[in-house]
């Protein structure tokens, strides 16, 4: 006899139903466990080979993760080039002349290719090179949730809407994180991304000329080498924590007590506000810090990926199939 959907029959095949397809769109760390079990080794070589040559890679592919997850989700949709007819996100404000390391993701997705072909997205090797280089630079190393798959679109309009720029207020920085799911302790846990890296001259002149929050010496030293004219230096690099610029540890709050944070949005975490009180907690107690931003990098990971049926599995990250 044919079942109807009211009945009880249907009733259970239809959550069961339902739970599987959840189930299969649930990310989880061990996703590539029987279709690319060597995933990790394919990538960590890669990571650390890029990070040996120089040790800045590693903040510039931990910033690719970022930039691509504020802008409608964890789904690859930075790494698209542009066409005659299609405009990525390369090319808007806060990428352009920015974000680099792409040349370190083809060569990551060809050795993932080569151990299991068409099988991890992009998104999810950025995902995990994100976390390699983090532990090589010193941090703590997490699971990786994975199971995302590839936009086959972008919008460089998103990303010049939701990646927050380095001139944000507090409150600014608060609601970018809110839009993606995060909280302010979050927000001011993943900053601390910044204890590695360099920030170019065009990002902290503002800040090292105008403002008066700012430890004289430290201000002095930066400019020394940005000058105050825009247009001369605007590309030479500063550290975002100028005592381990390659070390990931809480340098980087102990920079902002003594008001020597490089970036206006940096400062703005330690400046008298609502997040003063977090600032401190890390600076005492760095196993925090390392737990909050662990927890935070999952959070953002899980940020409305692309599952199932959903998008694709790129073959080469900069071009759809």
């Amino acid at each position: 006899m044919e079942a109807s959907a009211s009945s009880p029959r249907m009733a259970v095949f239809l959550v069961v139903n339902f739970l599987a397809i959840s189930a299969r769109a649930q990310l989880t760390p061990d996703f590539y466990y029987h279709s690319c079990p060597n995933v990790f080794q394919a990538i960590m070589p890669v990571v650390r080979s890029a990070i040996q040559n120089e040790a800045r890679m590693g903040a510039s592919l931990l910033r690719l993760f970022f930039h691509d997850c504020f802008v409608n989700g964890c789904d690859g949709s930075l790494l698209l080039d542009d066409t005659p007819t299609f405009t990525g996100e390369k090319n808007a404000a806060p990428n352009q002349n920015s974000v680099r390391g792409f040349n370190v993701i083809d060569q990551i997705k060809a050795a993932v290719e080569r151990e299991c072909p068409g099988v991890v997205s992009c998104a999810d090797v950025l995902a995990i090179t994100a976390r390699d280089s983090v532990h090589l630079l010193g941090g703590p190393y997490w699971d990786v949730k994975l199971g995302r798959r590839d936009a086959r679109t972008a919008s460089q309009a998103a990303a010049n809407n939701s990646i927050p720029p380095p001139t944000s207020s507090l409150n600014q920085l608060i609601s970018s994180f809110q839009n993606v799911g995060l909280s302010a302790r979050d927000m001011v846990a993943l900053s601390g991304s910044h204890t590695i890296g360099q920030a170019r001259c065009t990002t902290f002149r503002a800040r090292v000329y105008n403002e008066t929050n700012v430890d004289a010496s430290f201000a002095q030293t930066r400019k020394n080498s940005c000058p105050s004219a825009n247009g001369i230096g605007d590309n030479n690099l500063a550290p975002l924590d100028q005592q381990t610029p390659t070390f990931f540890d809480n340098d980087y709050y102990k920079n902002l007590l003594q008001k020597k944070g490089l970036l206006h949005s940096d400062q703005q975490l330690y400046n008298g506000g609502s997040t003063d009180s977090i600032v401190e907690t890390y600076v005492g107690s760095q196993s925090t810090f390392v737990n909050d931003f662990v927890n935070g990098m999952i959070k953002m990971g899980d940020s409305r990926p692309l599952t199932g049926s959903n998008g694709e599995v790129r073959k080469n990250c900069r071009r759809v199939n």
